[in-house]
């Protein structure tokens, strides 16, 4: 069995780094609570999980700026407009200089707008299946997303969930670099044994400390590694 620092210990640490516990708190923001996260509409988290599908493997700052078009090209991502849409338009869409172009990714908006309504239909909306999924099983949501949307899996939806508001860690390069060096995980992070361990420890912590899985996540990297700053804490 792993031997796993107290969190005590590994948020001194971390304070210590960044220059006091107050320095270190100003780092730190608490996710949306379960009232907040049922008041997103589903064309939010539509639109927030479709930029971060685009963002990966580019640069968010383009994507970014180039959103506005992306919202208005889409319709406000508002799931029922897109999954009235054609093979045809989204493919047309898909050549549209206001966006980045990329056919894939533009039909992954329709999938994922299928995998929305449908979540919708069952629970009244998407936000509001979020707020009752439970943070001890985090990494369960992280494979809902994988297995019935699309382009949703590694951080992906990890990040989309941090966006939104949903609690969640998210596996940076310094977390998973603690999690090998304290023997959490060994090999592959998605086979279901490492998965299982990872969110096993971050109940401990969780357990331990009373903080949000997105605080600890982020205190466990600034205490060690490159401390890599911004959502891949």
């Amino acid at each position: 069995m792993a031997f796993v620092e107290k969190f005590e210990l590994i948020y001194h640490r971390a304070a210590e780094r960044k220059g006091g516990k107050a320095a270190l708190q100003a780092l730190l923001s608490k996710p949306r609570t379960a009232a907040q996260l049922q008041q997103l509409t589903d064309a939010e988290c539509l639109s927030e999980f479709s930029k971060k599908i685009f963002q990966s493997g580019f640069v968010w700052s383009v994507v970014e700026n180039k959103w506005p078009g992306f919202e208005e090209l889409f319709f406000g991502f508002e799931p029922e407009k897109m999954l009235l849409m054609s093979d045809e338009m989204l493919a047309a869409k898909a050549t549209d200089p206001r966006i980045i172009r990329n056919a894939t990714k533009v039909f992954a908006i329709r999938d994922n707008a299928l995998m929305i309504q449908q979540v919708a239909d069952k629970y009244g909306s998407f936000g509001a299946f979020l707020a009752q999924w439970s943070g001890e099983d985090i990494i369960g949501l992280w494979g809902y997303l994988k297995k019935h949307g699309a382009r949703l899996g590694g951080n992906t939806g990890a990040y989309a969930l941090r966006v939104l508001g949903k609690d969640t860690f998210i596996l940076s390069q310094d977390l998973e670099a603690y999690l090998r060096n304290f023997g959490v995980v060994e090999g592959g992070l998605s086979s279901q044994k490492n998965q299982k361990a990872i969110q096993q420890q971050f109940n401990v912590w969780q357990q331990e400390s009373g903080l949000s899985l997105q605080e600890i996540s982020k205190v466990v990297a600034f205490s060690c590694g490159d401390n890599y700053v911004g959502l891949k804490m």
